[in-house]
């Protein structure tokens, strides 16, 4: 069974990190979506409130669970069997900071290969930040994220 692990902040989950997800789970027997906990980043939600969205979010997937880490991708890819990290790339600007970071993943661990993917360019522009940018000043989200999402918002920002 292929096994591959997709790592994120998820903060929030988007239709375009979903987008990703269904590509990734037609390629892989498993795919395991992994809430990421980074120490640089001040998340909107909390580790267990994105890991609740997506699950709800990714409920009708049968080959899809979801998690969360703190430290190296590698080695967590390394604890649940996978044998490649999934990683979207919107735009070429993307491209640098992820081929340095599959590098250094392959240097890390020779036997855990990155594997890129593109969302549906309808999905190239969108970003957790800019979802978050946009809730915050009480805008429509709808159409860039799943309803759960869209909801938890509203209660984050109180409209």
């Amino acid at each position: 069974m292929k096994k591959v692990i997709y790592p994120g902040s998820f903060d929030p989950v988007t239709n375009g990190h979903i987008d990703v997800i269904k590509r990734a789970r037609e390629l892989f027997d498993s795919v395991v979506v992994t809430v990421a906990i980074n120490p640089v980043k001040e998340p909107v939600f909390t580790v267990e409130e994105r890991v609740a969205m997506l699950k709800e979010s990714l409920k009708e997937f049968e080959n899809v669970e979801v998690d969360s880490f703190d430290g190296l991708v590698v080695d967590h890819a390394k604890e649940v069997g996978a044998i490649g990290i999934i990683r979207g790339l919107r735009a070429v600007s993307d491209f640098e900071f992820e081929f340095q970071m599959a590098l250094m993943n392959r240097k890390l661990s020779t036997d855990i290969t990155t594997i890129f993917l593109m969302p549906h360019e309808k999905y190239t522009y969108l970003n957790s930040t800019i979802i978050r940018n946009l809730a915050s000043l009480h805008s429509d989200v709808s159409d860039f994220v799943p309803p759960v999402v869209q909801e938890e918002l509203k209660k984050k920002f109180k409209y």
